[in-house]
């Protein structure tokens, strides 16, 4: 594990607090687990904590304790505001040369009567979880909740990148060089613009591509309509981007009207007769009207865990067709080293991304070593001469034993979703196209294939192979797949047994048992397995690397 270290030049901030409070924190200590301490008027004073110590538990804990017994008055608040910078317009000072934060809370007179201190740090090594996107020249936008480290990655993003690259910061808050003319060394190389006023930030964005021939831009909180579209234009020109906005997910920028323009726009389309029953879904639909402005966005659920998404315009899309896509999860693990885990999100996945803590049944795990095995590809299949073939039945879900070459279908008049579900099941490797002209096999329904639509009689034309359906069902599509990839009886036998074997240690648990692991098996059954012993009332969890990763069954 790369190592981390955290400056914060903590005594700048308290020599600018009351006497009494500044020595109720160096009593307490855990300097390296305050967050700010906050000054109400009329109120006692408090701190916050986290303890950074516990930063591989999925939600680090949190917690307030009260500095003294006698209530903030004018004068404490008089003494910390004439020992800061100026406040501008955001209501934000800072002391010079340091990340420390002093916000104020106005009366309506303009009066300050609270103060929130919130203690900078710069934390050098904790890029090294996406340092391999932020080299790699991709715009990059970063998302989160207050708090939860946004700025500290951009700031070390820009120190690292400045050290090959030019990089121009617009600093609109002074969060990521801090106070004064002078910038912070936690930015290293990297020059700073100041902003005189937050409405003038998509200004100063173009001015720093203009003035300064930069090769990357980073930016702070992406928040305004015209700092979007600024964003866009320095996108354009081909400098690479790296900011930051609010929302814990990219549905939550989706749903945004001011900042949806940043993963491409949403706008309403009506589509043709033939192509809303080729999608199965109504004539008005929503679609993804231009590029996106970044091409990786990456969630950033907990300080050591992160969602990364690295094709933005795809998982748009699939998020507007209500389809699933992968994404890729990183985080520390308890032995210091960075993990690399595949996810597929789900449309209803929102509620299940919540429980960082255990797997969802709607999301499907499967370690990887590099994300590059995600985008590998088989060669197309070589297409075959014009066959109309009937599906038969087959049995029950097979399991792929041998690697066969990827096939690319193309499915009319049934669902396309059951589709995908029936050859996740089956384990083969089935690419599902949009064009008919991409297709190696036409799928499509009996009913569909006797009224000779064009689709039918431009693949009769064009030699494609067809397979017709006598239903609309999952057991049909996996009939049919198991055709296509030449799935044998004896490739059933393994499904059978794995859940032969799960319901023999379900039994055993159930009668006393402490525990009993599972023979390896791919990601479909274990999750049948994982399913089952919930049924049961039983806890399960997965457990080592693929292929051999297996499944665990015990009691609570």
């Amino acid at each position: 594990m790369q190592e981390i270290r955290i400056t914060d030049d903590l005594d700048s901030l308290l020599n600018v607090l009351p006497p009494d409070i500044a020595d109720a924190i160096r009593r307490i200590g855990r300097f390296n687990d305050l967050i700010e301490v906050v000054m109400d008027l009329g109120r006692l004073p408090e701190s916050r904590y986290v303890r950074f110590s516990e930063a591989n538990t999925p939600t680090p804990h949190e917690e307030t304790l009260v500095l003294r017994d006698t209530e903030v008055t004018k004068e404490d608040i008089e003494y910390v505001v004439a020992r800061v910078g100026r406040f501008d317009e955001d209501n934000r000072a800072g002391i010079t040369r340091t990340l420390h934060r002093i916000a104020a809370i106005r009366n309506r007179r303009g009066d300050v009567v609270g103060l929130t201190c919130r203690v900078g740090r710069a934390v050098y090594g904790t890029l090294a979880i996406i340092e391999d996107i932020i080299m790699s020249g991709k715009s990059i936008l970063l998302l989160g909740r207050p708090g939860v480290g946004k700025t500290t990655m951009l700031r070390e993003a820009a120190r690292v990148l400045a050290e090959t690259k030019r990089v121009v910061i617009v600093d609109t808050s002074n969060e990521i060089g801090g106070d004064g003319d002078i910038p912070h060394p936690a930015v290293g190389r990297a020059r700073r613009m100041q902003v005189a006023s937050p409405s003038r930030q998509h200004e100063v964005m173009i001015e720093a591509v203009e003035n300064h021939n930069p090769q990357v831009i980073v930016i702070d909180e992406i928040g305004r309509e015209q700092e979007a579209e600024a964003a866009r234009t320095i996108a354009e020109r081909g400098v690479q981007l790296i900011g930051t906005a609010h929302g814990q997910t990219l549905e939550n920028l989706m749903m945004n009207p001011t900042l949806c323009d940043l993963v491409g726009g949403i706008e309403s389309v009506t589509l043709s007769d033939e192509e809303a029953r080729r999608r199965g879904t109504q004539k008005t639909v929503l679609e993804r009207r231009a590029p996106p402005t970044f091409d990786v966005l990456i969630e950033i659920r907990e300080r050591h865990r992160l969602l990364v998404h690295h094709d933005v315009s795809e998982a748009v899309d699939a998020l507007l067709r209500n389809k699933p896509h992968i994404a890729e999860l990183r985080y520390w693990d308890e032995n210091g080293q960075v993990r690399s885990e595949r996810v597929r999100i789900t449309p209803d996945s929102e509620a299940t991304r919540r429980e960082w803590g255990g797997k969802s049944q709607r999301e499907e795990w499967a370690t990887l070593p590099t994300y590059e095995v995600l985008t590998q590809q088989s060669a197309p299949a070589p297409r075959a001469e014009a066959t109309v073939r009937e599906a038969t039945p087959n049995g029950a879900p097979a399991l792929s034993a041998e690697p066969r070459k990827t096939m690319r279908l193309y499915v009319f008049g049934i669902s396309k979703h059951r589709m995908k579900q029936a050859a996740k099941q089956l384990g083969v490797p089935a690419e599902f196209v949009d064009s008919l002209d991409d297709a190696d096999v036409l799928i499509t329904a009996k009913s569909y294939y006797r009224q000779r639509p064009r689709v039918i009689t431009e693949a009769e034309q064009d030699n494609i192979p067809i397979y017709v359906l006598r239903s609309n069902s999952i057991t049909q599509m996996e009939n049919c797949l198991a055709d296509l990839f030449g799935l044998t009886e004896a490739t059933y036998l393994p499904y059978e047994s794995a859940i032969e074997e799960a319901e023999e240690a379900i039994r055993r648990v159930l009668a006393g048992e402490p525990s009993v692991e599972l023979s390896p098996q791919n990601a479909f059954v274990r999750r049948q397995q994982h399913e089952m012993a919930r049924a049961a009332n039983l806890i399960s969890h997965s457990y080592g690397k693929e292929p051999m990763r297996r499944v665990r069954i015990f009691r609570a």
